[in-house]
């Protein structure tokens, strides 16, 4: 209706032939700018007989609002080349066109024109300019625009704090936050909602609460997006509770964002059971959930072992059409492969496959899920899919893909990917490093390993990590121990992965009181709680020493229910050192955690047999066969001259099987010799010659 009244207008100017009225063919350009778009209004300032600087802004205005910038750009030039001024408004439209478009070199140059003409000290030009240099991240330029500003409002200072925010300065914009109060100025909520964004650790969770209180001392009515913030900014500084209160307090403001980000919240902290109860309370109330609300509550599914929830996810991910959604899609994937079994893996792979569009997260997460779940063949053939689909390869993949190589023990194909990550120069990531070094280590070259921990950065307790578990794995627990040493030199703070190398290194060495001094030492001085795998190492340094009583006596001092993994180590131990005592009441726990496991049958059966107790032996084999327990067959390879040969117990298959039983008689021989008349060194270097 609005539209149509300025066109009557204009067919009324055109038919009665007056042609000085520039103010009426202004406000119809306005008219056509807002309602009908840029082209529009062009045609329409070519017909105004007499334009003006408001003529030219307007039209300049009207190709900003609809993201012509180049367009706006020309008009800006050819408006100066006829000679008319340039005001604020004409460049408040451009500088915001510039600011949208990150032009920062097309801004200085207009920053050079205000100052020639003293539009640099008006307050809409210049807080026009201090957001060109906020949103192109030049703080400097920013903080110097805004500091030389004869007059600022609480836009100004807006914009400044967000420049500070965008390039993850906190502090700065804390301090020109007190500055602002201290003016007497009362900030409002764009202040705060951008503040809150950077407040996103732990250790704010003090400073959280004092700008929470400056919050509803200042902003009397808190608008949807500063409480959305709010919300946020507990959950991530480690507060669910807080979080909570915020949104049950939210009431009618609620909106989608709100809902969202607390699902968010819940799938961050592990709540996924509180997780679903929110999403059944939205569905209960006909709120309408779009890709980030199954993106979340997919991710706590994922995480904390929803299974069958999740499977119910997907139905409705399909169900409302959103699996056409690449986010989701991802989610759905990260939540199959989160279970390691090979069904799963299945269903991650269709799910991959019906994907219309992929992005780099598709990709690497089918290949890091075949690769973490032991499906190293099946991953290094989809490496050379993506290889031949010309999809980027980053530091994700060449981790999962050198991880790989390193469990199929293929190193010159591990060889040939770490000259594709050099390069592709990934080498100097951690993750990257971390996998090399694993692989080297794995497949015997530990000094090549040590190279490319020397050349790496180690600021990240990962690269030490892996170095200390190939030392350790090398039987070079005195080096793995050492380097942990280093570490606390460098000041990287170690975590329970690390202790885990300690803890192995010790045990290969036989440190045994080493070894408990670091354990006793995680909590106390490192803040590190025990965890299942350490008190797993803990038993394993125990029993390699044959100190088997303390091994058990650990075991029941645990403060949760030991897994059948710290079991399966005493019983271990317990066949090394021959006490079937022990063993027969270890078998009796691991037999309840784990019917199905052939290695607990086997091991106990073995050391029946080797004490003469056939009788025992006997009864575990008929329970083996009233449980449809079979023993799966042990599988070594090797790779020799780009060829992989593979090798079950007792194999007689291979085409030179005669000639490696013979060798490995020898060696059998000579580790005997080794074993029962000790040799000098000497003695050593002549047999090694032989």
């Amino acid at each position: 209706m609005f539209i149509h009244t300025f066109m009557r207008t204009h067919c009324r100017l055109i038919k009665s032939g007056i042609t000085t009225d520039t103010y009426t063919w202004n406000n119809i350009l306005t008219a056509y700018s807002r309602r009908s778009g840029p082209l529009d209004a062009h045609k329409l300032f070519d017909e105004i007989p007499h334009r003006d600087s408001i003529s030219w802004n307007s039209l300049i205005a009207s190709y900003v609002s609809h993201g012509c910038n180049f367009s706006a750009w020309c008009l800006l030039k050819t408006m100066m080349r006829f000679g008319l001024l340039v005001d604020r408004y004409t460049l408040g439209s451009v500088l915001k066109s510039v600011a949208n478009a990150v032009e920062v070199g097309f801004g200085r140059q207009l920053h050079a024109l205000m100052v020639k003409t003293g539009l640099d000290q008006n307050v809409f030009s210049g807080s026009a300019l201090l957001d060109v240099y906020a949103k192109c991240r030049v703080v400097e330029d920013a903080y110097l625009v805004f500091v030389f500003m004869p007059e600022r409002n609480l836009v100004t200072w807006n914009s400044v704090i967000s420049a500070c925010v965008q390039v993850g300065q906190l502090e700065m914009a804390l301090q020109l936050l007190d500055e602002l109060e201290r003016e007497e100025l009362v900030p409002d909520e764009a202040t705060f909602a951008s503040i809150l964004t950077l407040v996103d650790k732990p250790e704010y969770y003090s400073l959280m609460l004092q700008l929470h209180t400056k919050i509803i001392k200042h902003c009397r009515v808190m608008d949807t997006a500063v409480y959305n913030a709010t919300l946020t900014a507990y959950s991530q500084c480690g507060s669910i509770v807080d979080a909570v209160k915020v949104f049950e307090g939210m009431s009618d403001v609620k909106d989608l964002v709100s809902w969202n980000s607390m699902l968010a919240a819940y799938a961050f902290h592990g709540i996924a059971g509180e997780a679903i109860k929110l999403f059944v309370r939205m569905q209960q109330l006909s709120i309408d959930q779009d890709m980030y609300t199954y993106t979340s509550v997919l991710s706590a599914c994922f995480e904390h072992g929803k299974f069958w929830q999740g499977r119910a996810l997907h139905g409705l991910v399909i169900k409302k059409g959103l699996d056409r959604e690449v986010p989701v899609s991802n989610a759905v994937i990260a939540m199959y492969i989160r279970y390691n079994d090979n069904c799963m893996i299945e269903d991650a792979v269709k799910c991959f496959n019906h994907m219309e569009v992929r992005d780099t997260i598709s990709w690497n997460s089918i290949l890091t899920g075949l690769s973490q779940n032991g499906l190293s063949e099946e991953a290094l053939k989809f490496y050379c899919h993506m290889q031949s689909s010309h999809i980027s390869i980053d530091h994700y993949a060449f981790s999962a893909v050198v991880r790989s190589c390193s469990d199929l023990a293929v190193f010159q194909l591990g060889q040939l990917v770490h000259g594709s990550i050099l390069k592709s120069g990934f080498d100097l990531n951690e993750f990257v490093a971390s996998s090399l070094i694993y692989m080297y280590s794995k497949c015997g070259f530990i000094e090549d390993a040590r190279r490319i921990f020397d050349y790496s950065n180690k600021e990240s307790s990962v690269l030490w990590n892996s170095i200390i578990f190939g030392y350790a794995q090398h039987g070079q627990g005195q080096i793995a121990v050492s380097l942990f040493s280093d570490m606390q030199k460098f000041e990287v703070k170690p975590d329970h992965i690390t202790f885990v190398g300690i803890l192995s290194a010790c045990s290969h060495i036989g440190l045994v009181e080493e070894g408990f001094a670091f354990l006793k030492s995680m909590e106390s001085s490192y803040g590190i709680p025990l965890r299942m795998e350490h008190y797993a190492c803990a038993v394993d340094l125990y029993g390699r020493a044959g100190r088997l009583n303390e091994a058990k006596e650990l075991i029941e001092l645990m403060p949760f229910e030991p897994d059948a993994m710290v079991w399966m180590t005493l019983l271990g131990a317990c066949r090394v050192h021959g006490n079937i005592e022990m063993a027969i009441h270890v078998a009796r726990h691991l037999l309840l955690l784990e019917p199905g496991e052939h290695s607990t049958y086997v091991l106990l059966s073995n050391m029946y047999a080797r004490f003469g107790m056939w009788d025992g032996r006997a009864m575990i084999q008929k329970a083996m066969r009233s449980r449809g327990v079979s023993k799966v067959p042990g599988w070594s390879w090797i790779e020799v001259n780009k060829k992989v040969h593979t090798f079950n117990a007792e194999d007689t298959f291979h085409p030179k099987a005669l000639e490696i039983y013979d060798t490995l008689g020898i060696l059998m021989d000579e580790m005997q010799m080794i074993r029962h008349f000790p040799l000098t060194k000497a003695e050593l270097f002549i047999l090694d010659l032989d």
